[in-house]
């Protein structure tokens, strides 16, 4: 995206043309870019963010400011995340400044240098507007939090087990490529192949803000290597994602409505079995969900992790109830009867991947399943959408 789309010109005369001959220098503007760059607030909400940071500095200055340890350094993270939208916003509008400037310079000397420098300086404004954009899209009260992903093997038997398992490792590579820490803290492994169902903890900055683009169904299709007849079989995962929350957020969970028992883990025999009854089987019994974690050494570390990974799921869980009632009047009841599926990955007849509700496709499969998803993420974020989506899901 050129943060210059169309608008105003600049003319200036080219040094190797007749007196007479004028060279028309345009300069473009999106939509997008031009609310952003010319209203100081706009779609960034600059004024709120600088009045924020100077509420925090002002605090911080207080005597009794660390007296809430937790809330001090919660204050201190927000802050710092709020002077890098700043300065990223800043950084892009010196940047056109200096554009325009240049272009003035240009049409004023008739200097075809000078023209050439500018329109140079915009193509390398590019990246960072979108990077301005895509910061925006991930400006969610959690979208800067670690989460937890959930992968369920669905339909098509040992295949969509072993989907779940590539699945994992796509996952698991694409985060050690952003530097987050990914850990399982729950798995139920297939009868013959990969996971009925695995659960990870994920830590990074906006690992939650990323990984929500991924929700939903995917769908594998391939010749089968569990298949005698070496079929092309369809298998189907599905992926939920749900954030870390802090303690600075309150969520309410009576203790009537928790069932809590401690089990023996499972695990692949000898001494790996645990022999005592450490894992954590929490339910939630207003919702039916069921949180397992036996990762940690302790009942006591596991039942924690648990209740942790369960305050996630119940705020995401409202998150969905608030934005689907938001929502119940748009055209997205449409994707809705077409079912949640939201990318193919297709590994015979042909090789391609492709994201049904954005569009975005790439004949490079191995790279996908190797963790290359950024663009397919990004697209999301920013809200593209697929035209042909139904003839896609067809």
């Amino acid at each position: 995206m050129n943060p210059f789309a169309r608008g105003d010109r600049w003319r200036h005369r080219a040094p190797d043309e007749e007196a007479s001959t004028w060279r028309t220098i345009r300069w473009r503007r999106s939509t997008a870019s031009e609310s952003a760059c010319w209203r100081s607030g706009g779609i960034f909400d600059l004024d709120r963010k600088r009045s924020r940071i100077a509420l925090i500095e002002r605090d911080s200055t207080l005597p009794n400011f660390w007296d809430d340890n937790t809330k001090a350094q919660a204050m201190l993270k927000e802050k710092s995340t709020l002077e890098l939208s700043v300065g990223a916003y800043d950084k892009v509008m010196r940047g056109l400044d200096d554009a325009q400037t240049l272009l003035e310079l240009a049409a004023e000397a008739a200097d075809e240098a000078t023209a050439q420098e500018a329109e140079s300086s915009l193509e390398g404004l590019d990246g960072d507007v979108a990077k301005l954009e895509l910061a925006r899209m991930l400006s969610g009260e959690q979208d800067r939090s670690s989460c937890f992903m959930d992968i369920n093997a669905g339909a098509g038997g040992t295949d969509s087990m072993d989907w779940a398992a590539m699945l994992l490792r796509m996952y698991s590579r694409y985060c050690e490529a952003k530097g987050w820490k990914v850990e399982i803290s729950d798995e139920v492994p297939g009868e013959e192949a990969g996971f009925k169902n695995v659960s990870l903890r994920i830590e990074g900055d906006f690992a939650y803000g990323y990984l929500k683009a991924e929700v939903g169904v995917h769908r594998l299709v391939r010749i089968s290597p569990f298949d005698a007849n070496a079929r092309r079989q369809t298998a189907f995962a599905s992926v939920d994602v749900y954030p870390e929350v802090d303690d600075t957020i309150q969520i309410d969970i009576p203790e009537k409505d928790i069932e809590l028992k401690f089990i023996r883990g499972g695990g692949a025999g000898g001494q790996k079995v645990n022999k005592t009854s450490s894992t954590a089987q929490l339910r939630h019994l207003p919702t039916g969900i069921i949180i397992t974690c036996q990762t940690e050494r302790s009942q006591s570390a596991n039942k924690d992790m648990a209740f942790k990974i369960l305050r996630g799921r119940l705020y995401e869980l409202e998150m969905k109830k608030r934005e689907a009632a938001r929502d119940a009047a748009e055209a997205a009841k449409k994707d809705i009867s077409f079912g949640s599926q939201i990318r193919s990955y297709v590994l015979a007849p042909y090789r391609m991947a492709k994201d049904l509700r954005t569009g975005v496709e790439t004949g490079n499969v191995d790279s996908v399943l190797d963790g290359d998803l950024e663009e397919f993420i990004t697209a999301q974020l920013l809200g593209v959408k697929n035209p042909n989506r139904n003839a896609a899901l067809d």
